[in-house]
Formats: structure tokens, sequence, C-alpha cells
């Protein structure tokens, strides 16, 4: 009788597999919904405030946001980039010269995560003629393919989502009436938000109610304070 364990091999998707990706989207809508929205809200709540005033503010803020987001977004991952390519240049370097003192190296972290002494070196021995440089940057750099840094990847998945995010407001902006923008803009981010907040929490694991109230208090936050702002800077002196 044949073993299907045995024949079938064993596949599992963890959640850090999408940790990249994942923070710089959820970051990217999060902020798309509740900056353009707010910078909505404040112009909407000015006296004065016209709806041609009311849409560009809110494209503008779009516009502007998501290239932001893309940039720093690429700024700080290719930072962590370099410093991968560095550690692993350095890491390359001590392999062709002492492969003997980094295979002792090797050896002695299996040691202090429980193997013992012969166990080690076998283990050390069996991955280095494997892939000497890929055993060191994941169990001495802590460099992985999952969690490795892609720049370009989360610039644009940033800019993407902060997009999507951003274009529910300035939608229900365009489509409101003039008089039912601060309600309707605000009903809509705010459901944005409970539902960006609880699919980001239960996506990393975490609870969803905690996640959307979480995020959603925060967009509330911000919504007011910009209202405040354009009912009083709007009224003029």
């Amino acid at each position: 009788m044949t073993d299907r364990s045995s024949a079938v091999p064993h596949t599992e998707r963890h959640r850090t597999e999408r940790i990249g990706w994942l923070r710089a989207a959820v970051l990217g809508a999060n902020d798309g919904a509740v900056s353009v929205a707010s910078v909505v809200v404040g112009v909407a709540a000015a006296p004065t405030a016209t709806p041609g005033a009311v849409l560009l503010a809110g494209t503008a803020a779009l516009v502007a946001g998501a290239m932001s987001m893309a940039a720093g977004e690429y700024v700080s991952v290719q930072s962590q980039a370099d410093t991968e390519a560095a550690d692993l240049a350095r890491e390359t370097a001590e392999l062709a010269a002492d492969p003997e003192g980094e295979r002792e190296e090797l050896a002695a972290i299996y040691r202090t995560r429980g193997l013992d002494t012969d166990l080690a070196r076998r283990v050390a021995d069996q991955l280095m003629a494997h892939d000497a440089l890929g055993a060191h940057a994941r169990d001495e750099l802590g460099i992985t393919e999952a969690l490795r840094a892609r720049p370009l990847q989360a610039a644009l998945a940033s800019a993407g989502a902060f997009s999507v995010g951003a274009a529910l407001p300035l939608a229900t902006a365009v489509l409101a009436a003039g008089s039912h923008v601060l309600v309707a803009v605000g009903a809509a981010t705010v459901a944005t938000l409970l539902v960006l907040g609880g699919l980001a929490a239960y996506a990393g694991g975490a609870s969803a109610v905690r996640g959307a109230l979480r995020v959603t208090t925060w967009g509330v936050l911000a919504m007011a304070a910009t209202a405040l702002i354009g009912r009083l800077v709007g009224a003029g002196p």
C-alpha cells in the first residue's frame, strides 16, 4: 500500500511570506483614505468653499500623496536593500578568505539553537556544501527570500494602494451634493477604514475588531481636526 503522506509534498503558507508587500499596501491605502478625506473635509468645511475647490484640493492631495508614498517607501526599502547587499558582499569575502572559520561560526549558531556539537558541525558542513552564502545569509544575517527588501515592489504597492484608498473619499465628494459633502465623505471614509483595518489585522493574524477600531479612531480624529481648521480659517477675518 502506498504511503500517500510521503508521496505528496507538504506545503505551508505563512503570513511572513506576504508581510513586505502587505505592510506597504495597507499603509498606503490607510494613508490615502485618511489624508485625502481630511483635505476634502477641511476644504469643504470652509464657509466659502466651492465644489471646484474641493475637487481640486482632493485631486492634488491624491497625486501628491501617491508620489510621496512611492518615493518615501522606495528610499526607505532601498536603504535596507543596500545594507543587505553590503552584508552579503562582506560575507562572500569572509567565506573566500576563511571557509573553515565560517563553518565553525555556522556550527556555533546551530549549537546555540540546541544541536549537539557533532550534529551542528554536520549540518554546517552539508548546508555550506549546498549553498554556503545562502546558509550564512539566512542563519547568521537573518536575510531570507520572503523578507528580503524589494524597493520597487514596495514603492509601487504604496503608490497604488494610496490611490485606491484616496479614490473613495474623492469620488464621494464628487457625487455628493454640496451641503452633504462633509457627512458623505466622513461616512464613506469611516466605512473604508473599518474594512481596511479589519482586513489588515486579519491577514496578520490579529484581532480584526481591534485593528478596525484602531485605524478608524485615528482617521476620525484627523478629519475632525481638519474640519475644525477649515471652519475657523475659511471663515476669513
